[in-house]
């Protein structure tokens, strides 16, 4: 396989519309994503693809590692080629950035993936959540979408989506130089 897609987010269906699990949102609007075939391993589920490995770790945000590491050995993929989706507090709704390595800014999932994997070096695509206005950052990132977010979170779901699509057929220099810090829907 060329890559290992891997999207963060927490199991359990009252964490399944959560901003915390944008990436395995995400990963529902890529175009195959009805012809995926999910199995359970690698305390995870992963379906394979012509170009690359997808994970949704079913381990808890703070283990994500644990499902992550067995995956990238087991597929002989290396640091380089694995690719991260998570929600990011530091980018406003509506905008995603791609990232080379780099700290994890506090994010728990990737705290553990960078501890377990022994380098913060693979690449990220942040999705942006924001931060909460008034109120604690954890309780922020496990509550739903507000109905304002509600209006535009297919667009923007889908518009992520084909971030990743790019990212899997050009490569990611291609895809982060389109996808810069950008905004994918309009901003209210």
């Amino acid at each position: 396989m060329n890559n290992l897609i891997v999207a963060l987010g927490n199991p359990g269906n009252e964490y399944e519309q959560t901003r915390h699990n944008v990436a395995w949102l995400v990963l529902n609007h890529l175009k195959k994503s009805d012809r995926l075939i999910w199995k359970d391993k690698f305390k995870g589920l992963f379906a394979i693809d012509s170009e690359s490995v997808f994970l949704k770790p079913q381990t808890f945000m703070n283990l994500s590692g644990e499902s992550l590491v067995p995956a990238a050995q087991f597929f002989k993929v290396t640091p380089a080629n694995i690719l991260v989706i998570h929600d990011e507090l530091d980018l406003p709704f509506g905008t995603i950035a791609f990232k080379k390595g780099g700290g994890s800014a506090g994010h728990n999932g990737l705290k553990s993936i960078s501890q377990l994997l022994g380098t913060p070096d693979y690449m990220r695509l942040r999705v942006g959540i924001g931060r909460p206005s008034v109120g604690s950052v954890s309780n922020w990132v496990l509550s739903n979408f507000s109905n304002d977010e509600q209006i535009q979170l297919n667009d923007y779901l889908d518009a992520t989506a084909r971030a990743v699509e790019l990212y899997q057929t050009e490569g990611y220099d291609k895809a982060a130089s389109r996808y810069s810090r950008k905004a994918l829907i309009p901003t209210p």
